[in-house]
């Protein structure tokens, strides 16, 4: 089938179903293009569940559909490929969680976003990368000992900037650490003039040449906002796209062009038009599970903006 034809069949199967297509800031082009919104992970769950849709297809990695449909338990959650998985979030289990409280009774558990939702149900609070450090900075303000998990370099990051111990589990997203310092200094060569963009997953040498460390969503406000016409962005290069089709008459150039997140490439227009046909990959998640987590989410909603 012609990419003109897939795209007309999920057109007309949206609408029979009455369905919406998230995508992800990492998708190939083709998916943002023929997504209803494109976004990060929570903001496009928090999209979803405003919407009258009956259906939700998820064009992300499977954290992101466990957490739409936490959102929106009322729908059906579709996720294209059921192998797209996040390395970071399966960094910790469950089992995990528990045993670092038996070991730390007194911290408040913090947890990224980016975990399953059988993890956010054994945390008390949950966060983005956009407001890790708010969140941190309130809890440490109220004399609370911090354990955050999975991400070492969002926790490094969020505890400098709150100027706050943490205890932090030892995960990674291995697409952000594959970014090196040296990409970042020949992109500088290459272009002095360009203001660096980058993602708090990155490693602190990454984030120190940064002139902003700041989330997917944040990066596109300050790519449209700042006077700069060149940018060097410091994550998944499929950011780019959308960083282009905002912002024509500037110029965006990723850290690297070979730190791709092959979860995130794995969804296809063919995928997304099975998803729809067959109704293939839906999300479920046991009762409990989803209310445990929804507390942990709860909560971060506070702190979006």
């Amino acid at each position: 089938m012609s990419p003109v034809s897939l795209t007309n069949e999920i057109a007309r199967l949206r609408r029979e179903k009455n369905a919406v297509i998230l995508a992800h800031n990492y998708q190939p082009p083709e998916v943002q293009d023929i997504a209803d919104f494109v976004g990060d992970s929570l903001g496009l769950s928090i999209e979803a569940a405003t919407t009258g849709a009956d259906m939700i297809v998820f064009c992300g990695v499977h954290f992101m559909a466990e957490t739409a449909k936490i959102l929106s338990p009322g729908k059906t959650v579709l996720l294209p490929d059921l192998n797209a998985g996040c390395p970071m979030a399966d960094m910790i289990t469950a089992e995990d969680v528990q045993d670092l409280r038996r070991r730390h009774p007194e911290h408040t558990f913090l947890c990224y976003v980016n975990t399953s939702a059988a993890v956010k149900a054994q945390c008390d609070l949950c966060c983005t990368s956009a407001n890790a450090v708010s969140m941190v900075r309130d809890i440490a303000a109220q004399g609370r000992q911090i354990v955050f998990v999975p991400d070492k370099h969002l926790a490094g990051f969020a505890a400098d900037s709150a100027g706050c111990e943490i205890v932090a589990w030892q995960g990674f997203c291995p697409t952000h650490a594959g970014i090196a310092p040296d990409d970042i200094l020949r992109q500088k060569r290459l272009h002095p003039n360009a203001v660096v963009l980058a993602h708090p997953e990155c490693s602190a040498e990454v984030r120190e040449l940064a002139d902003e460390v700041v989330s997917t969503e944040i990066m596109c406000l300050y790519a449209h906002d700042m006077k700069a016409k060149e940018f060097i962005i410091a994550t998944e290069p499929g950011i780019i796209h959308r960083l282009h089709k905002e912002n024509p008459a500037k110029r965006f150039y990723p850290a690297s062009e070979e730190t791709l997140c092959p979860n995130m490439k794995r969804i296809t227009l063919e995928k997304i038009l099975l998803a729809l046909q067959e109704e293939r990959h839906p999300i479920t998640l046991d009762r409990e599970t989803m209310f445990q987590a929804k507390k942990c989410i709860r909560r971060m909603l506070e702190y979006r903006a």
